[in-house]
């Protein structure tokens, strides 16, 4: 039934987060003792809440987004373009101008978000993200009382799933095994907060969180059959 929803009425997105401090030792000692009970399952007995505190990004409540890249389609007749942007730098402020995105271009019923993982990672720390900043929540991301075929979410894993609830499948394997042309980065995720805190190299994690978004409108097209973007279709602005 993937044929049936307009292209144009769908946004697809990526995040980029990282640690909310660029080290274990700036987080207060509550947070210290609140980090290390949240990673104690994580972390085992293999690293200390110190060492482990690299991966704390994955967590909302101990990381940040520092990009956020979306991307949709604009059709006119026969041919579509794919257009990127982002925000991205001040938490606070990206998270403003992406709201403000959805409220004023992507807030109709018909309208829906699309992520890989998205459903399990991007959709809730945005939304966590915005309630920590005292940000109300924007209607796409508000699900409290909607039912389940009323939440306004594809998720590009969970389609590849088929009801197999165990299933992860990263989105460079789909790309691979889906035959889409793999993007010519030089990272991925497991970089970001070294390239972040280390390099300070924001330009490259936005590039990478970008051509993420590429490869997962590349990969929607294929679950529904259509043919694949090509280069010149495809538009930063």
């Amino acid at each position: 039934m993937l044929y049936k929803i307009k292209l144009e009425n769908i946004l697809f997105l990526d995040i980029e987060t990282v640690p909310e401090n660029a080290t274990f030792d700036e987080l207060s000692d509550e947070k210290k003792m609140l980090w290390e009970q949240k990673s104690k399952y994580q972390r085992k007995e293999d690293f200390t809440p110190e060492e482990f505190y690299d991966r704390a990004g994955i967590w909302a409540e101990f990381g940040k987004i520092i990009c956020i890249s979306v991307g949709y389609f604009v059709e006119k007749g026969a041919d579509k373009n794919f257009r990127v942007t982002s925000f991205y730098g001040d938490e606070v402020i990206l998270l403003k101008d992406f709201k403000k995105l959805l409220q004023e271009h992507f807030n109709h019923a018909k309208h829906l978000l699309c992520g890989h993982n998205g459903k399990e990672f991007d959709f809730p720390y945005i939304a966590r993200r915005m309630l920590i900043h005292g940000i109300k929540l924007p209607y796409k991301l508000d699900l409290f009382g909607k039912k389940p075929w009323e939440i306004p979410h594809l998720d590009t894993m969970e389609l590849w799933k088929f009801g197999d609830y165990k299933h992860f499948t990263s989105l460079k394997l789909m790309a691979n095994i889906l035959g889409i042309p793999s993007p010519k980065d030089d990272m991925d995720g497991s970089m970001v907060r070294d390239v972040f805190y280390n390099e300070n190299d924001l330009d490259r994690i936005v590039i990478y969180c970008e051509l993420d978004v590429v490869t997962t409108a590349q990969v929607f097209l294929r679950l529904r059959g259509d043919d694949l973007l090509t280069d010149n279709q495809i538009k930063n602005i």
